[in-house]
């Protein structure tokens, strides 16, 4: 499995997301305390960027029309929203987070 360098571990806000892309593919990079984790950057409802929503309680809430989504599984949590976002493996080396694009 191949793993590409998404960002520095102090990029992500700690109860935040920070947006990358990696091979053209919008990811957004969440952490929360130690824990991190990477998802498709686009909501499946309304075609924006996840990674400029609110994150609690391991989801991630669309700032558009407040669908969430579990960050362990991609699964909308409440509507709008009903199909789940892809989600992705990650692993930390030193200080920087890597992530592999295929779905977790």
């Amino acid at each position: 499995m191949s793993f590409v360098k998404a960002c520095a571990l102090a990029d992500v806000p700690d109860e935040g997301a920070l947006a990358v892309e990696i091979d053209d593919t919008p990811v957004a990079v969440v952490r929360i305390g130690q824990e991190v984790f990477a998802l498709h950057d686009v909501c499946s409802h309304a075609e924006v960027a996840l990674s400029e929503g609110e994150v609690y309680d391991h989801t991630i809430e669309c700032w558009l029309h407040g669908s969430c989504f579990d960050l362990r599984s991609g699964k909308p949590t409440n509507p709008p929203a009903t199909q789940p976002v892809s989600t992705y493996r990650v692993k930390i080396e030193g200080d920087d987070v890597y992530v592999s694009l295929k779905e977790s």
